[in-house]
């Protein structure tokens, strides 16, 4: 590292123009397109659950507004509106959808890959630190399901839904 560059990393007025970028970092939720693009998505996708031989099952008794709701879940953990939690009863309902429905490995991985799939239709956004991240909150949000979905799981501590930001690939930083 030159003298310069040492010099540039402790000016603070680099710092601030850092900071300022950081603060101006859209959420994944406007990233992606907001509510319209989330509830494309979820059509999408459970218009494929609905004839899968893996999932079909899992879902045949499965509300005709579930789309909706998963897309209203999805926007406030990408940072959206809290319309979930305030129309819907938040962490705790969703978690008590999973309840005993003992979710299998297979069944785990064909949702996250059907959903990738749906991404991919509907033309959600390619860029590799949307993707990342996105995909990240899919297997999280999955696997986490997958666990409170076995017999004589307890409840939950949690009574919040977890909020997922871009993590280390924040869009436009190399």
């Amino acid at each position: 590292m030159t003298d310069q560059d040492q010099a540039q990393d402790q000016d603070p007025a680099q710092d601030e123009t850092r900071t300022q970028h950081r603060n101006q970092v859209p959420t994944l939720y406007e990233w992606i397109g907001g509510t319209e693009a989330l509830e494309r998505l979820t059509e999408a996708f459970y218009a494929r659950v609905r004839k899968d031989e893996v999932l079909a099952p899992l879902f045949a008794h499965m509300d005709d507004d579930h789309p909706q709701h998963v897309a209203t879940f999805l926007g406030e953990v990408l940072g959206g509106p809290t319309h979930y939690t305030e129309q819907h009863g938040g962490y705790p309902h969703m978690v008590s959808r999973h309840r005993g429905r003992a979710i299998k490995p297979e069944q785990r991985a064909r949702w996250v890959e059907l959903m990738l799939t749906a991404m991919d239709e509907v033309g959600l956004p390619e860029d590799a630190e949307f993707r990342s991240a996105f995909v990240g909150y899919i297997e999280f949000g999955s696997r986490r399901a997958m666990a409170n979905s076995q017999p004589d799981v307890g409840p939950t501590r949690r009574t919040t839904i977890k909020k997922w930001g871009w993590g280390e690939g924040v869009p436009g930083e190399e």
